[in-house]
């Protein structure tokens, strides 16, 4: 999907008069890809010279250009911070991978729990991508009063 088709999929929404949040059509998905020991080797911010040298995992690049060939809208969200932007762009289309956009300075530290009011879906990367499976899993909500 090229970025003029995800501007119009992501233009204002009316809603009783009043601009909302868009939603993405059915099926179509936006995923938020870490970088640094996810699609490549684990390179800490404070080593920002080994990144334009990082091995890339070959599953990883596979794998998203062909989700974003799908449709789905890639957008990398990395702990590295503006001052590495062109050295990450420039090894990301080095290496051929195809996207949307990229989300710099992603708090450090892991541990991460997303609340949003937009539906969010997380997997955590366990050493290679593969395409998506259904698993049922246990998941913390807020208590809205509905115990099953």
């Amino acid at each position: 999907m090229k970025q003029e088709e995800v501007d119009k999929l992501l233009s204002e929404k009316i809603e009783d008069g009043e601009l909302i949040s868009p939603i993405l059509p059915e099926g179509i998905k936006n995923y938020l890809i870490d970088i640094d020991g996810t699609i490549c080797d684990d390179i800490p911010n404070e080593e920002p010279e080994r990144m334009a040298t990082a091995n890339v995992y070959p599953d990883a690049l596979v794998t998203l250009n062909k989700w974003y060939d799908e449709g789905h809208i890639i957008c990398f969200f990395t702990s590295r911070t503006e001052d590495h932007r062109k050295v990450t762009e420039d090894w990301l289309n080095k290496h051929g991978f195809k996207f949307h956009g990229m989300v710099m300075g992603k708090p450090r530290g892991g541990n991460y729990h997303w609340i949003d009011n937009h539906l969010v879906k997380a997997t955590r990367y366990n050493g290679k991508f593969t395409d998506l499976v259904d698993k049922e899993v246990t998941i913390q909500v807020f208590d809205d009063g509905q115990h099953n």
